[in-house]
């Protein structure tokens, strides 16, 4: 059994920054991806960022404003966003695709969100 747990959402005027942070526990052997999405109330979720094999990936909507960042050894995804805006408001997902044996099938994890709100 894995649980991802985010930490770090909250209320920020525009302009401000929050980090966020992601931390996997449980039965894991190695963790392939971790990416961040979010979900915008009546809309879909979209991916924010991704950080796997040492490599990032970003939205255009946050290039520049969002960084991802990975501690392997702790398990943990952090998403430091700067210069935030209205339109980020959302409720922030961690995702993770977790081996839980070597060879072993990759599972995907979601973490239950955390709320991120931009005030103008």
């Amino acid at each position: 059994q894995v649980q991802l747990v985010e930490s770090g959402g909250g209320l920020v005027q525009a302009g401000g920054s929050l980090r966020l942070s992601c931390a996997a526990s449980g039965s894991i052997f190695s963790i392939n991806l971790m990416a961040w999405y979010r979900q915008a109330p009546g809309k879909q979720r979209e991916l924010v960022a991704t950080t796997s094999g040492g490599s990032t990936n970003y939205a255009d909507s946050v290039k520049g404003r969002f960084t991802i960042s990975r501690d392997n050894a702790k398990n943990t995804a952090d998403l430091q966003m700067n210069s935030l805006k209205p339109e980020d408001t959302a409720v922030y997902y961690c995702k993770a695709d977790i081996r839980h044996r070597q060879p072993g099938a990759l599972y995907q994890y979601w973490g239950r969100g955390t709320q991120v709100t931009v005030s103008s």
